[in-house]
This record gives C-alpha cells, sequence and structure tokens, in this order.
C-alpha cells in the first residue's frame, strides 16, 4: 500500500516546487495534508512507474503533482489485486465504495483518494471514469480470462483508456480529435504490458490474451501455465505474442497523431512515454519473445538517450511559452 508521508514532514525540495508551482493555480495545495497526500502518490509513482514517472518530469512541474496522483490512485487500487503476497479483494470493494461515496459527501479520509478527488476537481474529471476504472479492477477479482478481444477490450477500457482520457485535461488538447488518440495510448500501454507481464498474470491465475487468439495457434490455457512453470516460452507462445505485439503497434500507430495534438509544454512528455513504452515491445521482440522465464526491461541507457533529449526541448518548450505570456 501507499506509503504514508507526515503532513509534518518536510517534503522533498523537488516535491514541494511542483506542489507550490501548482498551488499558485489551486490553492487547495497549500494545505499540508493534502501536500502530504500528494506526496504519497509521487512516491507509488517513483517506485511501480518508473518509465512513466521519467516521462512526467518533462511537464510543467505546476502539472506533475496531478498525473502522481492518478498514477497513485491507479496503482493503489491495483495492488488490492495484483498483489503476489498479500492480495485484498475484499479490501478493494470496500475502498472503492469509500471513495465513490466520498466524492457526493466529504473529503475522502484516505491520502491517495484525497489526492485523487483534488485531481478530479482541479481537471474537472469525469466521475464515470473513474467508476469505470474501478469497475475494471473489480474485474480483476472474478474474471481469469476473455473469449474474445471485444470482451478484452471491455477491460482495458476502464484499465487503461480512461486513464489516457483523464490525462488528457491536463496536457491540454488542442482538439476534440485528441480524445480517440488518447484513449488509443493507453490501450496501447497496457496491452505492452499484458505482452511483458504475461508471466506475472499467468502467476495471479490470469489471462489476458484471449481464448480466439490462443485457438489460432493452438494453444490453451494450461499450455501457458506449464510453459510458465518450466520457465520456457515455446514457438507457438512466441507466435502468439508476436501476434499480440503486432496488433498493440497498431494501436500506438493510431495514437501517435495525437502527440501533436496537446499543448506544446506537455508533448515531450507524451513522446518520451510513447517511446519508452514503445521500446518495451522492441525489447521483447529483441529477446525473441522469451519472457516467460524472465521480465523484459528496457535499460536505463536507453531510457537516458529517450529522455534527457526530450528535457531539453521542455524546458525551452517551457520558456518559450513563458515569454509569450509576458508579451
Amino acid at each position: 500500500m501507499a506509503q504514508l508521508v507526515s503532513p509534518a514532514a518536510r517534503l522533498p525540495r523537488s516535491s514541494a516546487a511542483c506542489l507550490d508551482a501548482a498551488a499558485e493555480h489551486d490553492p487547495a495545495l497549500r494545505d499540508p495534508e493534502l501536500r502530504a497526500a500528494f506526496e504519497a502518490c509521487r512516491v507509488l509513482h517513483a517506485e511501480h512507474g518508473k518509465t512513466y514517472y521519467l516521462a512526467t518530469l518533462l511537464l510543467p512541474p505546476a502539472k506533475r503533482p496531478y498525473v502522481w496522483a492518478l498514477y497513485g490512485f491507479a496503482r493503489y487500487a491495483d495492488e488490492f489485486v495484483d498483489s503476489l503476497t498479500d492480495p485484498d479483494p475484499d479490501a478493494l470493494v470496500a475502498w472503492s465504495d469509500d471513495f465513490l461515496k466520498s466524492l457526493d459527501h466529504h473529503e475522502p479520509a484516505e491520502p491517495v483518494g484525497r489526492a485523487m478527488a483534488a485531481t478530479m476537481r482541479r481537471w474537472d474529471l469525469p466521475r464515470e471514469h473513474v467508476e469505470a476504472f474501478l469497475d475494471s479492477m473489480r474485474m480483476d477479482i472474478t474474471e481469469t480470462g476473455y473469449a474474445t478481444y471485444e470482451d478484452l477490450r471491455r477491460y482495458v477500457y476502464g484499465s487503461a483508456a480512461v486513464i489516457g482520457l483523464q490525462m488528457l485535461p491536463i496536457l491540454e488538447p488542442l482538439t476534440p480529435d485528441a480524445a480517440a488518440r488518447a484513449q488509443a495510448l493507453g490501450e496501447a500501454f497496457q496491452l505492452t504490458n499484458f505482452v511483458r507481464d504475461v508471466g506475472e498474470d499467468l502467476d495471479r491465475g490470469r489471462v489476458y490474451f484471449p481464448a480466439e487468439d490462443l485457438d489460432r495457434y493452438g494453444l490453451t490455457r494450461e499450455d501457458l501455465f506449464a510453459a510458465r512453470a518450466a520457465g520456457r516460452t515455446p514457438e507457438p507462445v512466441r507466435a502468439l505474442l508476436a501476434h499480440e505485439a503486432e496488433r498493440t503497434r497498431e494501436l500506438y500507430a493510431f495514437a501517435e497523431p495525437g502527440l501533436s495534438m496537446v499543448h506544446p509544454t506537455s508533448r515531450d512528455c507524451l513522446r518520451t512515454a510513447y517511446l519508452l513504452y514503445g521500446g518495451i515491445l522492441d525489447e521483447v521482440e529483441a529477446a525473441g519473445y522469451d519472457v516467460l522465464g524472465r521480465r523484459v526491461r528496457v535499460g536505463l541507457p536507453r531510457r537516458l538517450a529517450v529522455a534527457v533529449p526530450g528535457l531539453v526541448r521542455a524546458r525551452r518548450a517551457r520558456a518559450a511559452e513563458a515569454r509569450w505570456r509576458t508579451r
């Protein structure tokens, strides 16, 4: 669960600077307890979402806390059902019910929920997006497989597509067409995780590849579990993973024009996340789709090679924006 931060604790200087910048537009972020709640989300983000966190550093400081909250909320909920050591699905139901009720009656008492509620208010995020996300998290309690890709997409809409839609107001879209691209990018990130993390998902008893795709390659769920137990990836499983990766690349291709449909100060963050997550598929392919015995990662040198030039461009974009605003 989230590492709680005492309101009396001294926040890291970088965190405090981001919260101070956000507070210029959102005075609520001057409250010590709320600042501690956002910091709890940042800790979750930095610990569990290193690729995404690195991309977030390219955003203007005033926007970063809200991305921490979106990620922290998603990760906190996900951990109830995805923990390999201490899953607690009943707690997910209780926590999500309490959070939704609090939106109508009072401030959430739990820090991650409090930061999320503040983010929803600041950016006018639709409640139905949060409800769709929590519905998908609850699906993980009982659903362990999906018959068709369309069945899977109903799950992915709540687990990932709405995350892209929640991010969009923070990134400041320039055209309504950006919404479909943001939704597709969220789906692509999720499907990338399915390909990379297939072994861990099998350890949780879940198969996120549609049964119709397994049939295409002459596979059953039991074949996947047996391959995981043996720590090897047979050729039919590699062919399945290549198929799923190609489907994911099609989503990335559709999402790509959306990278220029947001405010200039948001583009390098979005492009960096796009390239780094797409790089995960590159690494899986380079490994010959041999992922059932190990977890493929994008190495730090490649992450920095993508992020550092983006950071330079992002700073230039923010400087240009500041000059324009002072004219």
